[in-house]
């Protein structure tokens, strides 16, 4: 998840924690349920959702967290799984020999590099080398702040010239995946979480909303047909406060920021979402939120629209047919061409 003074709060799972609440449609009793699980990408993963039964919801919901689950062991690269080949063991095997992988890591991998492309490499899951160096400093920095740093900026400029996600060769035929530049790490962490998130919902039947640390998605709109209502809440207020409540019907809400994932050196934060420009920090905003269809192309585009002035955010947008909401550095809103049309008034 991501910041910005916003933070995606689900206003359904506020209410849905106080008990089942009935629909009817076409003729069928419809409950309300939820679920929350903590072994997902390292998040917290809500679940609300109408079903007929208990028994109903949970089996979907398992099934949810099931997949997730695997897609979690798939792209992560910080450890490896018994009879699993992992991101781990494509970047331990960097410029050795093609790795022959399972097909969720080539579809990730090739629906990163069509971000890539369309966000013109601002979106990089090659950027491994550079963000290793900001982990492990952010890491340090939170474990003994007194002796916080900076990464060295020599090292991140030798890491940059190993990000070339075109030299990350995909055979798809053979399923394997090959790194012409052994230096290259592929690091996923912008985009998997929403992707993961799309593949594991999309066939779902049911009405449901989900959360993975704050990356929402909902299959479709309730049972009534009313959507779902999603808070963007305003963190220098206390909890409750909304600057924006949105409606949600088939698709996904995703917030980029500075307020999550950060540390500080010297009295100075520093958040996570890094600039392959500038391999520092972006400041170009305060937070990003987008809407779109897809939970993967939310995903990928609050990042890549985080890390780039309106007018380039805009056309990026355009493309996807998605809405977004951008916050400056001093609080000010900018909404693009049809935010308001989801606006709940």
């Amino acid at each position: 998840m991501k910041k910005g003074r916003w933070i995606i709060i689900l206003l359904t799972f506020i209410i849905a924690l106080t008990g089942c609440t009935k629909k009817e449609t076409s003729g069928i009793a419809l409950e309300r349920y939820s679920a929350t699980y903590l072994s997902l990408f390292d998040t917290v993963t809500s679940i609300v959702g109408y079903a007929e039964s208990e028994e109903e919801f949970n089996t979907i919901t398992k099934q949810i967290h099931d997949e997730m689950l695997t897609y979690h062991r798939l792209y992560d690269i910080y450890n490896t799984y018994d009879g699993i080949v992992n991101l781990k063991n494509v970047n331990d095997n960097a410029g050795i020999a093609p790795v022959e992988v399972d097909q969720r890591i080539i579809d990730l991998i090739l629906f990163s590099k069509e971000i890539y492309k369309e966000s013109n490499h601002k979106v990089n899951i090659a950027l491994g080398s550079v963000l290793a160096l900001w982990h492990e400093a952010r890491e340090d920095g939170l474990y003994d702040p007194l002796n916080a740093y900076l990464p060295d900026m020599d090292e991140l400029i030798a890491g940059s010239k190993h990000c070339d996600l075109d030299k990350v060769i995909v055979d798809d035929d053979n399923n394997t995946v090959f790194f012409e530049d052994p230096n290259i790490r592929l690091d996923v962490g912008a985009i998997a979480k929403g992707y993961a998130t799309q593949k594991a919902i999309e066939n779902i039947d049911i009405s449901l909303l989900i959360s993975v640390g704050g990356n929402v998605a909902s299959t479709k709109s309730k049972p009534d047909g009313s959507p779902w209502v999603v808070g963007l809440q305003d963190t220098q207020k206390s909890e409750g406060n909304y600057k924006q409540k949105v409606i949600l019907d088939k698709g996904a809400v995703v917030t980029s920021g500075d307020y999550q994932r950060y540390y500080e050196v010297d009295g100075v934060q520093y958040h996570h979402i890094i600039d392959p420009d500038t391999l520092m920090p972006a400041q170009y905003w305060k937070a990003v939120s987008v809407i779109v269809t897809d939970s993967g192309v939310a995903d990928g585009l609050s990042t890549a629209l985080f890390l780039m002035n309106q007018e380039d955010g805009q056309r990026l947008l355009d493309k996807y047919n998605g809405v977004a909401l951008w916050t400056d550095k001093d609080g000010n809103e900018y909404q693009s061409n049809g935010f308001d049309s989801v606006i709940k008034n």
